[in-house]
């Protein structure tokens, strides 16, 4: 029991919150192995009948109408109330994992698992025996930005961008506890950098494809809602000179589809996968993404520099729009809300090279690189106050021009 150990709480609303759960439990053991316990708690789905139902709903009208969520969001919003100073839905789980665990720090990355949560976490174990930190994978602020993400009692707030820092602070997180740590990915996404003159490669040996075609990476979430087969059309027109890459999620209607779709196009170089373990690697092998505003995938592409074009079929989700505001006002990112729109981008790109190349540029003003193992050296260091125990944790190559050296994943 003398490890230092951390709880983390997440939820399976959409799969940005559980991606940075997994990450930082991965860097630790990259980082520090047997030293440091990691738990992750899906502290939403096991701890109440009512709040399961919340998050099956919740990924429901995510995959079928996203435009229901502006009234679902409005609705949980008064979570930001009920929990002000105790847990009100779950108290009884998690008082069970709390005393069962003992952690020394417990870390959100949900926003509805802060607020009341990190007052009956000192309440139970004692204020100066639990530490509590919040990171926040939003990156701008506003209509969107949910107020459980807000409180102010975190001994440390982690934000991605600085915009969403500014706002964070704005709505009562102190400045000297607010920091700003953009990429919270698994160690393999970082160590498993391709070089720019090796993406052709890349693309030949472990896809299939060419290694000179403008390749179109057309994404989804785990949930697998998409408009694969829509978009499609506009692609196969310029055959010559587009590939694409194509992932269904969770949906294997959707897959068997599009396998079908491919057989019935043989003019056409695609790359079809189901639910993906290397999206860190389709990315870096394309040239632009068509995605929806997921967190986790939109700060993958900016690290790997691939272009978003955004997916607002059906409308864009309350959290979405806080990625597209983001990237339509940095970048001048465009959205799509119907195979047309995409077909006029595509047919744009082909004609003038140049028009993607100003883009491409544009977008590439947004990123930075930053250490990745930072973050985690921060809250680690942060849980090891409270337990008190001696650490020695491993060190990598400090970042170069395409993220971590290869040789420290050896």
């Amino acid at each position: 029991m003398s490890k230092v150990r951390i709880l983390i709480l997440t939820s399976s609303t959409g799969g940005g919150h559980d991606a940075r759960a997994e990450a930082f439990a991965e860097w630790c053991f990259q980082l520090y192995q047997h030293q440091v316990d990691v738990r992750i708690e899906q502290m939403l789905e096991k701890s109440s009948v009512l709040n399961r139902a919340g998050v099956g709903f919740y990924n429901k009208i995510q995959k079928v109408a996203p435009r229901l969520h502006t009234g679902f969001y409005a609705f949980v919003e008064l979570l930001s109330y009920i929990n002000r100073r105790d847990v009100t839905f779950g108290r009884t789980y998690f008082l069970e994992v709390l005393r069962d665990y003992q952690p020394h720090l417990v870390f959100s990355v949900h926003d509805c698992l802060n607020r009341g949560y990190f007052q009956l976490a000192r309440a139970t174990l004692g204020a100066d025996r639990v530490r509590c930190v919040t990171y926040c994978g939003e990156f701008s602020g506003g209509w969107g930005y949910s107020r459980n993400w807000i409180e102010p009692s975190a001994d440390l707030y982690f934000s991605r961008t600085p915009t969403a820092r500014d706002f964070a602070v704005k709505s009562g997180i102190a400045p000297e506890k607010s920091r700003v740590r953009g990429n919270l990915m698994l160690p393999r996404s970082v160590l498993e950098t391709i070089a720019p003159e090796e993406r052709g490669a890349l693309r030949v040996k472990r896809f299939g494809l060419r290694p000179d075609l403008f390749t179109v990476f057309l994404a989804t979430g785990g949930n697998g809602a998409n408009q694969h087969l829509q978009l499609l059309p506009a692609l196969v027109k310029h055959a010559d000179r587009v590939q694409a890459i194509v992932i269904c999620g969770k949906n294997k209607e959707s897959y068997n589809e599009l396998v079908h779709w491919r057989a019935n196009h043989p003019e056409f170089n695609c790359y079809i996968e189901g639910y993906s373990e290397v999206v860190h690697l389709l990315i870096q092998a394309s040239d632009v993404i068509v995605t929806r505003g997921g967190t986790t995938t939109c700060a993958k592409a900016l690290h790997f520099r691939c272009p978003i074009i955004f997916n607002a079929f059906h409308g864009i989700m309350p959290q979405e729009q806080l990625t597209w505001k983001f990237f339509r006002n940095g970048a001048a990112s465009e959205k799509i809300e119907s195979a047309g729109d995409f077909a006029r981008i595509i047919n744009t790109w082909m004609g003038d090279p140049a028009a993607y190349a100003k883009v491409k540029e544009s977008f590439l003003q947004l990123r930075y690189d930053e250490d990745p193992t930072l973050l985690i050296e921060e809250i680690v260091e942060l849980a090891n106050s409270v337990a008190q125990t001696k650490l020695k944790r491993r060190v990598f190559p400090p970042l170069n021009d395409h993220g971590l050296a290869m040789k420290a994943a050896e």
